[in-house]
């Protein structure tokens, strides 16, 4: 009798899990169940799009006809309600009822809404789905004025479509500087003086404090929590991720903060899995829980959690072991983070150039992350040293050389 497998989430943890499932027993009764209109797509390309740069069709990765080509059940725009993890079934809104002899959850996050008047009026954007890309771009092209929130990965990514739309806007900033978590001052100037090239200005020690709106409901401004007004038509917010867990509380898997995992994917109930970044997944290479939503990570993440269930539980074959990467495509240099650079105990930097910048995280004397401004090849050595677990307390400046050679340092394998 053939396996049955139900996967709540089709981006691509949920999609590498289900076509790993199908290869591997080709039998299988697999169903995918994603509260979206559209099966995968690249969540990396749709910042192009919304900057004007790149049609719709290159960024679907997966037709409707991919998952019934492989009799792969696709449930599209369907929410699930109720997970029974006793009797291993899985309810929906519109009253459809999936049994399951595992189960992956890979239904990753909702955009955190600001938490100030008027953040929800229209003009005001939020950027996770191919759907969200579409308002943006449509705002965007309309907008003489914009603003954005929320200094991170994502939100760059807001201010970059601003400066391609030739919207003149203003990032308003809590810190000193962008990204503060992962870089200085001086490496995130870099970045700074890059986003004025592209007439966003980044405002810093800022924030919002309420929106502005006309008498249509439309935003007109953001004013900070020093009192500061910036003219917008458009808004984009980008404050973090509210996890899809609502579905899971009545049930006894462990949440906090998303859904805790340990090295295999595995919850803390049996036959219930999760993967991508909705996930607080034991880090073996850090040696404590982490979150983390590249989407290579994710991808291999679906993959180990679909190897696992294809075995016993509590048996599992695969382990994830991963250095993520993320890389940023906006300005004249190339920009990488790997690994988890807002993390670890210590950290040693340097500026080679008004273009060219590197940071290493260090936990207990062993790079666990990074960051690279204008020349990405220390990316695989340094990627390496946190794989191999290297100690390298007593030879940081190595981390710096302009052209790293792995066979300095002690304990590495050649």
């Amino acid at each position: 009798m053939s396996s049955s497998y139900v996967i709540i989430g089709d981006g691509i943890a949920g999609s590498s899990a289900a076509e790993t499932l199908h290869d591997a027993e080709p039998d299988a009764d697999i169903t995918v169940i994603t509260d979206e209109g559209e099966a995968l797509y690249n969540r990396i390309l749709i910042k192009e799009f919304a900057k004007g740069r790149m049609p719709e069709a290159p960024i679907s990765i997966h037709s409707p006809d991919w998952y019934g080509e492989r009799g792969i059940d696709l449930q599209l725009n369907t929410h699930v309600t109720t997970v029974d993890t006793d009797g291993h079934s899985v309810e929906t809104h519109s009253g459809g009822s999936y049994e399951y002899d595992k189960l992956l959850v890979a239904t990753g996050g909702t955009p955190t809404q600001l938490p100030v008047d008027n953040s929800d009026v229209e003009g005001i954007e939020h950027f996770w789905t191919f759907e969200d890309a579409r308002a943006i771009k449509e705002g965007a092209q309309a907008a003489e004025n914009g603003v954005i929130v929320g200094a991170g990965l994502l939100g760059i990514d807001l201010a970059a479509i601003c400066g391609a739309q030739d919207v003149e806007a203003n990032y308003l900033m809590r810190g000193e500087c962008w990204w503060r978590y992962a870089l200085s001052p001086e490496g995130a100037e870099i970045i700074h003086d890059a986003l004025r090239e592209k007439n966003v200005t980044p405002v810093f020690e800022s924030g919002v404090d309420h929106f502005e709106t006309d008498d249509d409901g439309h935003v007109t401004a953001a004013v900070d929590p020093n009192g500061e007004r910036f003219k917008a038509d458009f808004v984009g917010a980008a404050i973090g991720l509210d996890f899809n867990t609502e579905f899971l509380r009545d049930t006894d898997i462990e949440l906090d903060w998303g859904i805790v995992t340990d090295e295999h994917m595995q919850t803390n109930v049996e036959d219930v899995y999760a993967a991508g970044d909705i996930t607080q997944f034991h880090d073996v290479l850090l040696g404590e829980r982490a979150q983390n939503g590249a989407w290579g990570s994710a991808k291999e993440q679906g993959s180990v959690a679909a190897k696992n269930m294809l075995g016993e539980w509590g048996e599992p074959s695969e382990t994830f072991e991963w250095v993520s990467s993320y890389s940023i495509t906006h300005f004249d240099f190339p920009f990488l983070s790997f690994g988890h650079p807002t993390l670890g105990d210590d950290e040693v930097e340097k500026k080679y150039s008004d273009t060219e910048w590197r940071r290493v995280a260090l936990k207990d004397g062993k790079v666990v992350g990074g960051v690279l401004i204008g020349d990405l090849a220390p990316q695989s050595k340094l990627k390496q040293l946190a794989r191999e677990q290297v100690d390298v307390s007593d030879q940081k400046d190595l981390l710096l050389e302009e052209t790293i050679e792995i066979e300095k340092f002690d304990g590495i394998e050649a």
